[in-house]
């Protein structure tokens, strides 16, 4: 029998709202997402403003390393300490930025070795595999009816695949996003969770959702009989899109397929082309 599957991509990245402006123009802001503040030190930054983008400094507040006392260099500031500093008079600031505007990262994407990194692979390197997936599709004729969705604001609380799952009422659901790949120096292999260039994972549990078994021995098996580079992933923190169309309506058997990313939620999210390629013939092959 056809199934309606619904595959679910998320196109919103991390970022930032304008929340207060200060008597000397500078920004402060609220986060859309999670943010290890390590990672953001003296980034470039640019504020979607009424009148057009404007680039700014995203830095915390305090002393530069020159003066500031031992204590002071290991300190580790929360995201309300950050400010944005635009270059320009606080008058011309209020002139053309007000609160509730939103703020991104900058950063261009760039091949490293096989690797494709930049801002927001979280998760546009999934939309990236759906799209590609469709592609591969096109003229064919499919076991199950597809419904590709690319959701938003999935990185504050699922809400883009919930309103879409309960529109589309598909009989099967598929998330397609990043997962940890802490295959670096410093880390125990038993936390890396998955590994670079060694396939597409297959989702088992998050702290979201548990993914259906029968989906997810249905791709694994079509993974080893395609020989398709494949891992099983569990993932004790974090949740997709997935998760937001297992629990639509009376629920939904749902698995989600995982890009193994080093360095989420920076400006250098990592992806492997091998685990992309893989993430698009597995997609192709349980739709035909």
């Amino acid at each position: 029998m056809a199934e309606r599957v619904m595959i679910s991509a998320h196109m919103d990245e991390i970022g930032f709202l304008v929340r207060f402006i200060d008597d000397r123009g500078f920004l402060r802001v609220q986060a859309l997402g999670g943010f290890d503040t390590r990672n953001l030190f003296a980034r470039d930054v640019t504020v979607h403003a009424r009148g057009g983008a404007l680039p700014g400094i995203l830095t915390p507040g305090g002393k530069p390393v020159h003066i500031a006392t031992p204590e002071e260099r290991k300190k580790i500031p929360e995201v309300k300490e950050f400010f944005i500093d635009l270059g320009l008079d606080a008058d011309e600031v209020r002139a053309q930025v007000r609160i509730g505007d939103m703020v991104t990262l900058d950063q261009s994407a760039r091949r490293v070795g096989r690797l494709v990194c930049g801002k927001a692979m979280d998760d546009r390197a999934s939309v990236f595999l759906l799209l590609e997936t469709l592609r591969a599709l096109r003229g064919q004729d499919l076991r199950h009816e597809l419904i590709a969705v690319f959701s938003t604001q999935e990185e504050v609380g699922l809400r883009g695949a919930v309103t879409a799952a309960y529109a589309v009422e598909p009989t099967v659901g598929i998330g397609l996003d990043v997962t940890l790949a802490v295959d670096t120096p410093g880390v125990p292999a038993e936390d890396a969770v998955t590994q670079l260039g060694q396939g597409i994972g297959i989702k088992v549990f998050d702290s979201t959702m548990i993914s259906h078994r029968a989906l997810v021995d249905r791709f694994w098996n079509l993974a080893q009989a395609r020989g398709i580079p494949a891992q099983l992933e569990v993932l004790s923190l974090g949740g997709t899109d997935g998760a937001a169309i297992q629990r639509s309506r009376g629920g939904v058997p749902t698995l989600t397929l995982s890009l193994p990313t080093r360095y989420i939620h920076t400006v250098v999210e990592a992806v492997h082309e091998t685990d992309l390629r893989a993430g698009v013939d597995l997609l192709v092959a349980y739709l035909r």
